[in-house]
């Protein structure tokens, strides 16, 4: 581990203890500021984060918001980017904006019997909520458990059918500064609901080509630097329906170290679809619990880096209960200097007889600068299963591209081509209909086509 410099002074108890909050809340901030000051910072030697930056990170080059000292007015969210992200995602069952860690808006839209949509201060089960999913944090878990500003929570009542999505936009502002987003999402028995959560700069218009054509994430070196740990609760009761959409669209001198972690009960089901486009070191770490009988979950992501991003993906499938279901497949191009990492596990635990466990990772490498690891593991402890695990890392493929160019396609224009089509059928797998659009368009920018 790596040792704690002593001048670390942001990140501290008392800085957690400050922030405004009910009582157990200000406790639960001390005691998760109190561990992670007493913890070592993680390295790159530990093997959960082998082949990342983290020994690049400088923790003291970074503010957080007191009351004293607040980050950013909520007057400064640009309501033109909000405007233009909630327009292209079409009709929504309810509506949060934070801007630099700051809840701007939280509402309903029109009357949605059975769904809550509030910070975290208004839910009267707040206390058992914040990190019943999350449950044993560590790491930067904690430090989102200790500087979590405004944590917002989604709620479904057993029985609720939502058939629109809940839209969450995290918007990041000017300054050098730390954001902590946190988003609850309970979805209870039988129910069925949509949420898409988008963490986006102000200004790298990733989502909105037309603000920058070539989808490029910006310079570095004019950019505003951040660090944004979201984390995101899921946990879906016993045959209830999410489908979560993520998509990061960060600044390119951003750091973003994203933890997801779901719970999934008996005969119930997740559709989990995460984007990466943006950040400098991007990491995000996707833990989903399988507890009971039947649970399912399917597990996708889609990532470009460009530039000297570093995109990170680490996965558990952990299948704890009988007769359960994981189907996963993560797909990524890198380009010019870009790195991208995914290392997954799929982990049967003694008594999940019969379970059924798929991880699939595909990459793309554009360049002879850029590189992409992969590294699926399995760990079984149960005979009467299925597992399969595999990855592929390569350059585009010759005979595609043979084929455009011998039909008079130039060759650049020809693997610009193949790769708009490397992501066009993941791209189709999202499960949110209004996300869908955006998402391919965000990722058509990105290859160098014209999606209209």
């Amino acid at each position: 581990m790596r040792e704690r410099p002593d001048t670390l002074t942001t990140f501290t108890p008392e800085n957690a203890a400050s922030l405004p909050g009910a009582v157990w809340l200000k406790r639960r901030r001390s005691a998760a500021a109190e561990r992670f000051s007493a913890a070592p910072l993680p390295t790159e030697k530990e093997e959960v984060w082998r082949y990342s930056r983290i020994d690049q990170l400088d923790l003291d080059r970074y503010r957080v918001g007191t009351p004293d000292a607040p980050v950013v007015p909520p007057a400064a969210a640009p309501p033109e980017l909000v405007r233009t992200l909630v327009g292209d995602l079409g009709p929504r069952a309810g509506l949060v904006v934070t801007v630099d860690g700051t809840l701007v808006t939280s509402s309903r839209s029109g009357d949605v019997p059975g769904l809550t949509v509030t910070g975290l201060a208004d839910h009267p089960e707040a206390e058992a909520l914040f990190g019943g999913t999350a449950s044993d944090p560590s790491d930067f878990v904690l430090l989102n458990e200790a500087f979590a500003r405004e944590p917002v929570i989604v709620d479904i009542a057993p029985g609720t059918v939502v058939e629109d999505p809940v839209v969450i936009v995290h918007v990041v502002g000017p300054g050098e500064s730390a954001l902590f987003p946190r988003t609850i999402v309970r979805c209870g028995e039988s129910s069925r609901a949509s949420v898409v959560e988008i963490v986006v700069d102000a200004t790298s218009g990733l989502l909105d080509p037309a603000r920058r054509p070539d989808g490029q994430p910006g310079s570095v070196a004019a950019a505003p630097r951040h660090l944004v740990v979201p984390v995101t609760e899921l946990q879906v009761d016993r045959g209830a329906e999410l489908a979560a959409v993520s998509v990061q669209a960060a600044g390119p001198a951003t750091w973003c170290l994203a933890h997801q972690a779901s719970r999934i009960a008996a005969d119930a089901v997740l559709a989990s679809f995460a984007v990466g486009l943006g950040g400098s070191y991007a990491r995000l770490r996707t833990d989903s619990a399988l507890t009971g009988t039947s649970a399912a979950s399917t597990l996708r992501a889609a990532y470009f880096g460009q530039g000297d991003q570093m995109l990170d993906f680490r996965t558990l499938q952990d299948h704890q209960a009988p007769r359960t279901t994981s189907d996963l497949l993560f797909m990524g191009a890198v380009a010019e200097r870009a790195h991208s990492v995914y290392s997954g596990l799929i982990r049967i635990r003694r008594g999940a007889v019969r379970s059924d466990a798929r991880q699939t990772n595909h990459n793309l490498v554009l360049d002879e600068g850029a590189r992409a690891d992969s590294v699926p593991t399995l760990d079984i402890e149960e005979n009467d299963v299925r597992c399969a695990h595999g990855s592929t890392v390569g350059p585009v493929d010759e005979d595609q591209r043979y084929y455009l160019e011998s039909r008079g396609v130039e060759p650049e224009m020809a693997e610009t081509l193949i790769v708009a089509g490397f992501f066009e059928d993941i791209a189709e797998q999202v499960p949110v209909p209004g996300a869908r659009a955006v998402i391919s368009r965000a990722l058509a920018a990105r290859t160098g086509v014209d999606h209209g």
